[in-house]
């Protein structure tokens, strides 16, 4: 449990960390303000409804949750599996219209999975605790 919550005290990872959470946030609220359109496309790709309500929550509490370093690799993994989709389902629409945003939003997740929240979050305080 502990490796869960381990991270080095590390300014770019922590740097890299807020910076994705606040990039995604809004993406999230969107889809929160505008919940019922959000379900119909999501539904209208062929995505279950109750995963679609998931993406949500991840977007948006996984966003707020990276901000503080909170179960920082657990919701960065989350985001990065929800982007591989979202590169996946907008890959036809071309690379500007479609898959860049979530091609770089994956590429920003993907390191905090491999080295953590970075200095500053509540994870590092959890090892802490735990050492």
């Amino acid at each position: 449990m502990k490796a869960f919550f381990a991270t080095k005290n590390d300014l770019g990872t922590m740097l890299l960390r807020v910076g994705a959470g606040l990039a995604m946030l809004p993406f999230g609220i969107q889809k929160v303000q505008t919940f019922e359109g959000t379900m119909q496309f999501f539904t209208g790709m062929g995505i279950p409804y109750f995963i679609a309500v998931l993406v949500v929550v991840a977007e948006t509490l996984g966003a707020v949750a990276l901000v503080l370093g909170f179960c920082s690799r657990f919701c960065a993994a989350l985001l990065a599996v929800i982007m591989v989709g979202a590169v996946y389902a907008m890959f036809s629409s071309g690379y500007f219209a479609g898959y860049a945003t979530p091609l770089l939003f994956l590429i920003m997740f993907v390191p905090l999975v491999v080295n953590g929240a970075g200095a500053w979050s509540v994870d590092a305080e959890i090892s802490k605790k735990m050492a």
